[in-house]
């Protein structure tokens, strides 16, 4: 039995003349929560849809829940598409049931879990409601629970915070954290690195229809030195030398990646030059610097304005 909930290898998309994605190789170990983290157009719908056997790929190959032929992992799957959609005229726990039977869920066990979900969501007062009566947020909140209803063992969601208000927002957090919690492998994509950040242990950096990293959030930001903000009360002395030469200070703030030797010969310099350490801090690179680093600054300030226009 392999440790993957996916492998695969190589994924080429075209469509036309355009190649939506360009040899994508991604592994996803089970129970992991993975973010699928890229800018609009950067291929992450088409790689979530091969991945699942939705569409075939041009070239390349996918292993989806031990099964060579994704869609033969089908009623283990639960899959939430950017497009959303609900028949308006179902009550919400219907529409929740109908999606588990699509599934392979018997209807009537479907409609009492739903119940259930309703509940635990917080919306069981809107269990025998039409869907067209719902909020956008709560309509939304019961495809969610339509996707998850049969307990797949691997749950897909794309794009699943757009359009939600933060409250929404953290809502789906901790239901992604509690099926993960529960065994339950969990992929998601995502323009907004502040989800990807609170959210994964795993993600994978997509750009062009590439993937150039995958792999743990901290390697990620071990790319990138720490950077060091220091406020001293003196501007010269030989202690000037700890410091990265063509750092210049702002005030009396300096700002400069921490030296391959470490933070101790650097506090060694400026206690014994006497520079009058005011304060001092070593910041950690954060997934956004890790994301422009990795993927480009044209990629970080297309998500940029992707999150902008979702806001307008």
């Amino acid at each position: 039995m392999s440790d993957y909930a996916i492998e695969a290898h190589g994924l080429v998309k075209n469509f036309d003349d355009v190649r939506a994605v360009d040899g994508i190789d991604l592994t996803v170990p089970k129970g992991s929560i993975l973010g699928i983290l890229g800018p609009n157009g950067a291929g992450k719908t088409t790689t979530l849809r091969m991945l699942l056997g939705i569409i075939d790929p041009d070239e390349g190959g996918c292993r989806l829940l031990g099964h060579e032929r994704p869609l033969d992992a089908a009623h283990d799957v639960g899959y939430l598409p950017e497009e959303r959609g609900l028949y308006p005229a179902m009550k919400a726990f219907d529409a929740i049931a109908f999606m588990g039977a699509l599934r392979g869920l018997p209807l009537a066990e479907g409609r009492q879990r739903a119940r259930v979900l309703l509940d635990e969501a917080g919306l069981g007062h809107a269990a025998d409601k039409e869907v067209r009566m719902l909020s956008k947020g709560m309509a939304q909140t019961v495809q969610l629970l339509g996707t998850i209803v049969h307990r797949p063992k691997l749950i897909v969601l794309d794009e699943p915070f757009s359009g939600l208000d933060a409250l929404n927002q953290a809502k789906l957090e901790r239901l992604i954290r509690s099926q993960a919690e529960a065994g339950v492998t969990v992929i998601f994509s995502t323009h907004v690195i502040a989800h990807a950040e609170r959210l994964c242990e795993d993600v994978a950096i997509i750009a062009g229809g590439k993937i150039p990293f995958s792999g743990k959030v901290s390697e990620a930001r071990d790319r990138l030195r720490p950077q060091v903000r220091l406020e001293t009360r003196c501007l010269e002395g030989a202690w000037r030398s700890a410091i990265p030469a063509e750092c210049q200070p702002e005030g009396h703030f300096w700002h400069f990646t921490l030296p391959e030797t470490g933070v101790e010969p650097l506090l060694k310099a400026l206690v014994e030059g006497d520079a009058g350490v005011q304060s001092l801090a070593i910041e950690r690179p954060g997934l956004h610097d890790a994301f422009v680093a990795i993927a480009g600054e044209a990629a970080a300030a297309q998500m940029e304005r992707d999150q902008e226009e979702e806001e307008a």
